[in-house]
């Protein structure tokens, strides 16, 4: 953090004169001091004024950071709700879309996926697509290759979501034979999917949904876009019905 005496007479430049922070320059040393002082006596006599720019500046960053996230979301905006590399599920013709990032070995996605079967259920309205972002160990790129193998021999997503479930929820990590192990449980062809899980589309899935978490600032999971808004964490249920309302109609609540 910048010291006070470099901060000082851009503070007074800007607050006391309103004029431009390089105009400090041409104070003479004595000048520069004594603005020191006066400075610093009104914020130790009125500290709160330092609280308020900082939420002034937080609320501002936050501002930037949301303009910038829809930029990308309306840039991507295809390949995130609509690309044939996603699983989509409940309303194909939702007036919502809810996309989730997860990673098959994060501990914060395994709480978060009963969110996003409440919502699945209680949600009529609600379109949602899963993808996969293997970005916590090699396991979870494994796991992601298989997954994805099983979009390929599933896509009404039934299955997908059946082995998804036993994947996320079961214990212990998950790697290669965890979720071949998982995906012969739920029915599915094991010699497709091993021959599936080495082709260019299971290659080119795992490189789209990074692309996308990159071109949004993703770096962990579960992360999720919801309308025009990227959010980051497990926010929980309210918190997730709470963004999917404001992409709805603008509220909260609707």
């Amino acid at each position: 953090m910048p010291s006070f005496r470099k901060l000082a007479p851009a503070l007074l430049a800007l607050a006391v004169f309103g004029a431009p922070a390089a105009s400090a320059q041409s104070f003479t040393d004595t000048q520069r001091g004594d603005i020191e002082v006066i400075v610093k006596n009104y914020l130790i006599a009125h500290p709160e004024v330092l609280e308020e720019a900082m939420n002034e500046l937080s609320k501002r960053q936050a501002a930037a950071e949301a303009e910038k996230h829809e930029a990308s979301i309306t840039q991507n905006a295809d390949a995130i709700f609509n690309s044939p590399r996603g699983v989509t599920l409940g309303n194909k013709d939702g007036d919502v879309t809810f996309v989730e990032f997860f990673d098959y070995n994060c501990g914060y996605c395994k709480r978060a996926m009963a969110d996003m079967l409440d919502l699945l259920k209680n949600d009529p309205k609600l379109k949602i697509v899963l993808k996969e972002f293997p970005v916590l160990s090699q396991g979870s790129v494994e796991a992601a290759q298989v997954a994805v193998a099983a979009r390929m021999q599933d896509p009404t997503g039934k299955k997908y979501l059946d082995f998804h479930q036993k994947l996320l929820g079961g214990r212990g990590p998950a790697d290669k034979a965890r979720a071949m192990a998982v995906a012969k449980d739920a029915g599915f062809d094991m010699a497709k999917l091993e021959k599936d899980m080495a082709s260019p589309e299971a290659k080119a899935t795992i490189e789209e949904n990074f692309k996308l978490a990159e071109a949004m600032g993703m770096n962990g999971t579960p992360s999720y876009v919801i309308g025009k808004q990227v959010v980051i964490g497990a926010v929980g249920l309210d918190g997730l019905k709470e963004k999917i309302s404001a992409a709805r109609c603008g509220k909260a609540t609707c």
